[in-house]
């Protein structure tokens, strides 16, 4: 072989490499971790602690969870020391990042007259349907506060102003079902390493409007209750915390790898008196709310349907979630929702299926606009 032979050779096996490391490069998950607050932000503060540390100490021991044992899987954080970084920016990193996923990590507190509340909860992008939940948002966004241009930045809103929320009441977050199951996976986790379980819920985040890609604000505990505020600050609490969001993101990692080699398929099942969801037949998109999720078929008479007759249910992701009322009209829907569902489910959200199949609620709703 000459010379020319062996450099055509080299060049070959070269340029075939640099090919290789970018497929392997473009098929990897990319999932942003977002540590809230920093710098001249402390966040909450506690008896003995701050905010922007344990964000952070939790971040990094999830980080570290991940870099170990998913080799497919590339961690950007928004920060990685005590520094501030403004709410645009944390989502311009994840959108730059073209993220798969979103994990901002805040802690929660109240005055002191509640100091006994406790537990964790996760919320995603949404209008918040109680005061306690918008209370959660006013504080989280209050941040942009600090920043020189906040009013041009964010358009004239004001985090302390309910007035400015309205701007949440109509959006449509493509990525809404996919940030509730990843939600309701951590939520599952905490309450395993028995945290108390407040729930996942829907609010008027910032930080998270601006992603586009499923995104969860994770609310690890209260550091205004003393006793929650001790176990927030111990490595071990850190630890177990980081390592419950940790096997979330495993569970919704692998879900999210085999619907993209095998679509979503519906199950229906006879383990309750609840009507199984039923193929549907018509090549209309079907419109339905879902109401809750649970790891466990809940029995048809439960207290925990407030009431609501001939609940249906499918199964997505190992979970069991429930729905009520369905209609080709995504009007008659969204009504039912707002006066028969929504005083009892707060965080309650409209969902489409196709010939049995989970689609797109945000393409349904576009197909059913322009079918009237």
């Amino acid at each position: 072989m000459n010379i020319f032979h062996k450099l055509i050779l080299f060049l070959s096996i070269l340029f075939l490499c640099i090919y290789v490391n970018a497929e392997t490069s473009n098929d990897r998950f990319v999932v942003v971790i977002d540590p809230g607050h920093g710098g001249n932000d402390p966040g909450a503060v506690g008896r003995k602690g701050k905010e922007k540390n344990i964000n952070l100490n939790v971040a990094t021991k999830l980080g570290k969870l991940i870099e170990r044992n998913c080799n497919d899987t590339k961690i950007v954080y928004t920060r990685k020391s005590d520094v501030f970084v403004p709410l645009h920016k944390r989502a311009d990193i994840a959108n730059s990042a073209k993220a798969n996923l979103f994990i901002s990590i805040h802690t929660n507190a109240v005055a002191r007259k509640n100091s006994h509340v406790r537990g964790t909860e996760t919320y995603t992008l949404g209008l918040h349907r109680t005061e306690e939940n918008l209370e959660v948002a006013k504080k989280e966004n209050s941040v942009i506060l600090i920043e020189d241009d906040y009013k041009q930045r964010y358009a004239g809103f004001n985090p302390n102003s309910s007035e400015s929320y309205i701007i949440f009441e109509f959006m449509q977050d493509k990525n809404m079902e996919q940030s509730v199951n990843f939600a309701t996976l951590i939520q599952k986790q905490f309450k395993d390493c028995n945290r108390v379980d407040k729930g996942v819920h829907q609010a008027g985040f910032l930080v998270l409007r601006e992603t586009s890609m499923p995104s969860v604000l994770v609310e690890l505990g209260y550091i205004s209750n003393p006793s929650e505020e001790t176990y927030l600050l111990s490595d071990k609490g850190t630890s177990e915390l980081a390592k419950a969001i940790f096997n979330a993101f495993l569970s919704y990692k692998n879900n999210i790898t085999q619907t993209k080699t095998t679509g979503i398929k519906k199950e229906t099942t006879k383990e309750t008196k609840a009507e199984a969801t039923k193929p549907d037949s018509n090549s209309k998109p079907v419109f339905k709310i879902q109401i809750l999720a649970s790891d466990k078929v809940i029995p048809a008479n439960s207290s925990q349907f407030k009431g609501l007759k001939n609940v249906s249910y499918y199964k997505e992701n190992g979970m069991i979630k429930y729905t009520y009322a369905e209609d080709e009209d995504y009007n008659r829907i969204l009504q039912i929702k707002r006066k028969t569902v929504d005083p009892k489910f707060k965080d309650a959200f409209i969902i489409a299926f196709k010939n049995g199949i989970k689609i797109n609620t945000n393409q349904a709703i576009k197909e059913f606009k322009n079918n009237k």
